[in-house]
Formats: C-alpha cells, structure tokens, sequence
C-alpha cells in the first residue's frame, strides 16, 4: 500500500469521522449547541478541502495509485453519509433526501465496480452531473449543520435549498450512469 500526503489527507478525513459524530453526543453543559454546530460545519469543510486538496496534490506530484482512487470516494462517502445521518438524527434533512443520497452512493458504487470486473470503468466514469451533486451537497451539508443566520444571511434555508438540488441530481446522475452502463450490463448479463 503507498503511503504519502495525498493518502494520509485521504486517511485522515476517514480518522475525522468519529470526531464529528461524537460532537453530536457531547452534553450540552459542555459545549452549546451553536458551538458544537459551528465546528462540525467547520470539520466537514475542512474535510471537503481535504477531498479536493488530495486529488489535485496526487495529480500534481503524480503520487495516484490504485489504492488511492479507491480510498478517495470511500472517504467522501463516508463523511456524506455520517453527516446525513447527524442531520436526519438533528431533524435538519428529511429521511428521503437523506436515503436517496445514501442510496445512489452505494448503488452507483457497486455500478462502477461491476463494470470495472467487466472492463468497461470508461462508461461510468465521473461525468459533470456527478460532479455538481457533489458540490451542491458539499455545500448545502454544513449550512445545515450550522443552522444560525451569518450577518443575516438564512445559512439553513440555503442548505434547504441546495440539499434538496443535490437530492434532485442525485436522481439524475444516478440515471444517467445507469443509461451508459445499460449497453454493457444487456450484453453481458
């Protein structure tokens, strides 16, 4: 297994993960809730920078593997899902956006391992759609997780909107990886 920056960045937001659920169970004698709010938001961007920061450090340096094409979408799908369950848990996103969200990861997860046994990865490979869900979720996840208004800006009625784009694309993306996959799976099933 190779070992450098990129990864550990990789690793170090799959370490970060308990950390953030665990604020949620801190008493409130402890930590105010605006506070505990503040800093999962906080550590979810700082995950996020990570996200962006490890790919382009690997491409960079020329430091990709195998391994870490791997870790990297486990690592954000891991982080989305612990904060989609903090919300649903926090009454702060519904179950269903939280379930198709959750959902699509997993399945298209399985999609893109299934074609790459196939040989067939290119077909499945990231597409825009894919990548403004990311963003949409990316964004709208900590406005939910901080909730409070920002010099009057309504953060949460941001996040509100954005997860529900993100649910939305979700969908949308979710077909059409299926639709590119389709030839391949009728051919070979």
């Amino acid at each position: 297994m190779p070992f450098n920056l990129p990864i550990a960045l990789t690793w170090l937001r799959i370490a970060v993960i308990p950390v953030f659920v665990a604020l949620f169970y801190i008493p409130e004698s402890w930590v105010s809730v605006p506070v505990r709010d503040a800093i999962a938001a906080w550590i979810f961007i700082a995950a996020a920078i990570t996200d962006w920061a490890d790919g382009w450090l690997a491409r960079r340096w020329k430091q990709t593997s195998a391994f870490g094409a791997f870790l990297d979408p486990v690592a954000d799908k891991l982080m989305v899902a612990a904060a989609l369950l903090v919300l649903l848990k926090l009454g702060r996103v519904d179950s269903l956006i939280a379930l198709v969200i959750i959902g699509r990861e997993i399945a298209i997860s399985a999609l893109r391992e299934w074609m790459a046994q196939m040989g067939a990865s290119a077909s499945v490979a990231v597409h825009w759609l894919g990548k403004f869900k990311t963003a949409a979720q990316m964004v709208a996840i900590p406005c939910l997780l901080y909730k409070t208004s920002w010099h009057d800006v309504p953060i949460y009625v941001i996040g509100q909107i954005l997860i529900v784009i993100a649910a939305l694309l979700t969908v949308w993306s979710m077909f059409y990886y299926l639709k590119k996959a389709w030839p391949t799976i009728r051919d070979r099933a």
